[in-house]
Protein backbone atom coordinates (compact mmCIF):
# COMPACT_ATOMS: atom_id res chain seq x y z
CA UNK A 1 0.00 0.00 0.00
CA UNK A 2 1.46 3.26 -0.90
CA UNK A 3 2.65 5.70 1.90
CA UNK A 4 1.35 9.02 2.60
CA UNK A 5 3.66 11.81 1.35
CA UNK A 6 5.65 13.47 4.50
CA UNK A 7 5.74 17.02 3.19
CA UNK A 8 8.57 18.72 4.82
CA UNK A 9 10.51 15.84 4.60
CA UNK A 10 9.94 15.68 0.70
CA UNK A 11 10.83 19.40 0.41
CA UNK A 12 14.36 18.89 3.12
CA UNK A 13 15.61 15.97 0.89
CA UNK A 14 14.70 18.37 -2.84
CA UNK A 15 16.71 21.08 -1.21
CA UNK A 16 19.55 18.71 -0.06
CA UNK A 17 19.94 16.70 -3.57
CA UNK A 18 18.02 18.33 -6.35
CA UNK A 19 20.95 19.71 -8.16
CA UNK A 20 22.93 16.46 -7.92
CA UNK A 21 19.97 14.50 -8.87
CA UNK A 22 19.17 17.59 -11.96
CA UNK A 23 23.28 16.80 -13.14
CA UNK A 24 22.77 13.08 -12.94
CA UNK A 25 19.66 13.09 -15.18
CA UNK A 26 21.61 15.33 -17.43
CA UNK A 27 24.31 12.92 -17.84
CA UNK A 28 22.06 10.41 -18.43
CA UNK A 29 20.12 12.91 -20.93
CA UNK A 30 23.71 13.11 -22.92
CA UNK A 31 24.32 9.66 -23.02
CA UNK A 32 20.93 7.35 -22.24
CA UNK A 33 21.51 3.68 -21.54
CA UNK A 34 19.83 1.02 -23.96
CA UNK A 35 18.05 -0.44 -20.82
CA UNK A 36 16.67 2.89 -19.67
CA UNK A 37 13.29 2.15 -20.59
CA UNK A 38 13.20 -1.42 -19.13
CA UNK A 39 14.84 0.20 -16.02
CA UNK A 40 11.82 2.41 -15.16
CA UNK A 41 9.14 -0.02 -16.10
CA UNK A 42 11.04 -2.10 -13.01
CA UNK A 43 11.11 0.60 -10.76
CA UNK A 44 8.10 2.05 -11.08
CA UNK A 45 6.07 -0.17 -9.20
CA UNK A 46 8.14 0.33 -6.86
CA UNK A 47 7.62 3.97 -6.46
CA UNK A 48 4.03 3.87 -6.35
CA UNK A 49 4.27 1.61 -3.01
CA UNK A 50 5.97 5.05 -1.75
CA UNK A 51 3.73 7.68 -2.92
CA UNK A 52 0.55 8.14 -1.95
CA UNK A 53 -0.70 10.85 -4.22
CA UNK A 54 -3.76 11.72 -2.80
CA UNK A 55 -1.73 12.85 0.72
CA UNK A 56 0.41 15.43 -1.42
CA UNK A 57 -0.94 17.14 -4.71
CA UNK A 58 1.58 19.03 -4.91
CA UNK A 59 1.50 18.74 -9.38
CA UNK A 60 -2.03 20.16 -8.87
CA UNK A 61 -1.09 22.65 -6.24
CA UNK A 62 2.05 24.54 -7.49
CA UNK A 63 2.15 23.12 -11.81
CA UNK A 64 -0.30 23.65 -14.28
CA UNK A 65 -0.83 20.93 -16.97
CA UNK A 66 -1.09 22.17 -20.79
CA UNK A 67 -4.75 21.74 -22.18
CA UNK A 68 -5.33 20.17 -25.90
CA UNK A 69 -7.60 20.81 -28.29
CA UNK A 70 -8.97 17.47 -27.17
CA UNK A 71 -8.73 18.30 -23.61
CA UNK A 72 -10.83 21.23 -23.87
CA UNK A 73 -13.68 19.89 -25.87
CA UNK A 74 -14.06 16.72 -23.46
CA UNK A 75 -13.53 18.96 -20.37
CA UNK A 76 -15.82 21.45 -21.30
CA UNK A 77 -18.78 19.05 -22.67
CA UNK A 78 -18.08 17.38 -19.36
CA UNK A 79 -19.14 20.94 -17.79
CA UNK A 80 -21.69 21.50 -20.12
CA UNK A 81 -19.90 24.29 -21.35
CA UNK A 82 -18.57 25.52 -24.72
CA UNK A 83 -15.02 25.26 -25.32
CA UNK A 84 -14.63 28.97 -25.34
CA UNK A 85 -16.63 29.78 -22.74
CA UNK A 86 -14.63 26.70 -20.51
CA UNK A 87 -11.23 28.51 -22.09
CA UNK A 88 -12.64 31.94 -21.29
CA UNK A 89 -13.39 31.28 -17.47
CA UNK A 90 -10.46 28.64 -16.22
CA UNK A 91 -7.43 29.07 -19.05
CA UNK A 92 -4.81 31.07 -20.00
CA UNK A 93 -3.24 31.38 -23.43
CA UNK A 94 0.47 31.43 -23.42
CA UNK A 95 1.55 33.19 -27.11
CA UNK A 96 4.83 31.66 -26.89
CA UNK A 97 4.69 28.42 -26.26
CA UNK A 98 1.80 28.34 -28.09
CA UNK A 99 -0.19 26.81 -25.05
CA UNK A 100 -3.06 26.79 -22.57
CA UNK A 101 -2.76 26.17 -18.98
CA UNK A 102 -4.35 27.06 -16.01
CA UNK A 103 -4.85 30.70 -14.65
CA UNK A 104 -4.16 30.08 -11.61
CA UNK A 105 -2.63 27.75 -9.05
CA UNK A 106 -3.80 25.53 -7.27
CA UNK A 107 -5.62 24.06 -9.80
CA UNK A 108 -9.47 25.07 -9.87
CA UNK A 109 -10.59 21.54 -10.16
CA UNK A 110 -8.54 20.74 -7.09
CA UNK A 111 -10.58 20.06 -3.79
CA UNK A 112 -8.23 21.17 -0.98
CA UNK A 113 -9.81 19.11 1.48
CA UNK A 114 -9.67 15.70 -0.28
CA UNK A 115 -6.97 16.13 -2.51
CA UNK A 116 -9.20 15.27 -5.30
CA UNK A 117 -9.74 16.56 -8.88
CA UNK A 118 -13.36 17.30 -9.55
CA UNK A 119 -13.22 16.68 -13.76
CA UNK A 120 -10.82 13.10 -12.93
CA UNK A 121 -12.45 11.59 -15.08
CA UNK A 122 -12.40 14.16 -17.79
CA UNK A 123 -8.63 15.54 -16.51
CA UNK A 124 -6.46 16.51 -19.06
CA UNK A 125 -4.01 14.15 -20.99
CA UNK A 126 -0.92 15.50 -19.03
CA UNK A 127 -2.22 15.16 -15.65
CA UNK A 128 -3.48 11.34 -16.83
CA UNK A 129 -0.20 10.66 -17.90
CA UNK A 130 2.15 12.85 -14.79
CA UNK A 131 4.66 12.05 -13.57
CA UNK A 132 5.58 10.35 -17.01
CA UNK A 133 7.61 7.78 -15.17
CA UNK A 134 7.65 5.36 -17.68
CA UNK A 135 7.32 6.86 -21.15
CA UNK A 136 7.84 4.22 -24.06
CA UNK A 137 10.86 6.55 -25.02
CA UNK A 138 12.31 7.91 -20.92
CA UNK A 139 15.19 9.92 -22.61
CA UNK A 140 13.06 11.75 -24.36
CA UNK A 141 11.63 12.86 -21.16
CA UNK A 142 14.29 13.05 -18.98
CA UNK A 143 14.23 16.91 -18.99
CA UNK A 144 10.76 16.81 -17.46
CA UNK A 145 12.03 14.74 -14.86
CA UNK A 146 14.82 17.22 -14.10
CA UNK A 147 12.55 19.56 -13.47
CA UNK A 148 9.44 17.40 -11.62
CA UNK A 149 12.19 16.02 -9.03
CA UNK A 150 11.78 19.40 -6.80
CA UNK A 151 7.67 19.14 -7.23
CA UNK A 152 6.77 15.05 -7.30
CA UNK A 153 7.87 12.77 -5.08
CA UNK A 154 7.50 9.39 -7.25
CA UNK A 155 9.96 11.49 -9.80
CA UNK A 156 12.15 11.94 -6.69
CA UNK A 157 12.08 8.23 -5.73
CA UNK A 158 12.20 7.04 -9.55
CA UNK A 159 15.37 9.17 -9.47
CA UNK A 160 16.90 8.55 -6.06
CA UNK A 161 16.84 4.40 -6.94
CA UNK A 162 18.13 5.18 -10.55
CA UNK A 163 21.22 6.78 -8.69
CA UNK A 164 21.18 3.93 -6.45
CA UNK A 165 21.39 1.77 -9.50
CA UNK A 166 23.14 2.85 -12.41
CA UNK A 167 26.66 3.57 -12.38
CA UNK A 168 28.87 4.11 -14.74
CA UNK A 169 31.69 1.27 -15.02
CA UNK A 170 34.63 1.60 -18.35
CA UNK A 171 32.75 4.04 -19.65
CA UNK A 172 28.94 2.06 -19.96
CA UNK A 173 26.39 2.60 -18.17
CA UNK A 174 25.68 -0.59 -16.13
CA UNK A 175 21.89 -1.26 -14.44
CA UNK A 176 21.61 -2.94 -11.10
CA UNK A 177 18.39 -4.72 -11.09
CA UNK A 178 16.72 -4.23 -8.04
CA UNK A 179 16.12 -7.30 -5.16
Amino acid sequence: MAKPVDFPAFKQKVSENKVAMRRFLGKLEKEPPRFLDKMAVALEGEVWQHTDCLSCANCCKTMSPTFTQQDIKRIATHLKMTPSAFKEQWLDYDEKEGEWSNKKQPCQFLNLATNKCHIYEVRPDDCAGFPHLTKRKMKDYLHVHQQNVEYCPATYRMVERMQQQVVKKKGEWIFTYPD
